[in-house]
């Protein structure tokens, strides 16, 4: 949600309790930008993947299974930066970024900016059509089932959590 301007800030409020009491998890954008957060989260991800399909580093089943089965499972957990202030142990995410900052930064200068030529699409295309050859209803169909499973599985994990029976894992 984004107010505008002239928007209340209690009407912000009310709206995010109200999207959060249907069950949403609704988050405030502060400042407008083109895009949505979490859109323009997913678009800095997806440049890479291409470039580095472009570049011959990995396949693109390869690129999906690296996101699906690396970060994506804590991602569908926490954010980016719980994650990372996680991934510095004890002292957390200052001892992350301060350890590995700089090496984070190389990455990020070598980061890839691919055109979408009508090449590239044509490119990206073939090489996705090559090993995925299930219609798009079954795809789709196949998606919702499991987001579905994996919203039920974390609101029950963490109904648990909240319930106490997790507290040997905290």
């Amino acid at each position: 949600m984004v107010g505008g301007r002239q928007t209340d800030p209690a009407v912000v409020d009310w709206t995010a309790a109200f999207y959060a009491a249907l069950g949403k998890r609704p988050i405030t954008v502060r400042r407008e930008v083109p895009g949505h957060v979490a859109n323009r989260m997913q678009v800095a991800l997806y440049r890479e993947a291409i470039h580095l399909v472009l570049e011959g580093v990995a396949s693109i089943e390869d690129v999906d299974a690296a996101i699906a089965y690396g970060p994506g499972l804590r991602w569908a957990l926490m954010g980016p930066h719980r994650a990372h202030h996680l991934a510095g142990g004890r002292a957390g995410l200052r001892h992350l970024l301060e350890h590995i900052g700089p090496g984070i930064e190389r990455w990020w200068n070598d980061l890839g900016r691919p055109d979408l030529s009508p090449a590239v699409i044509d490119r990206l295309v073939a090489a996705f059509g090559a090993s995925e050859t299930r219609p798009i209803a079954q795809l789709e169909a196949e998606r919702d089932a499991l987001l579905l499973a994996l919203l039920e599985t974390l609101q029950a994990a963490r109904q648990r959590l909240a319930e106490g029976v997790g507290e040997s894992a905290r």
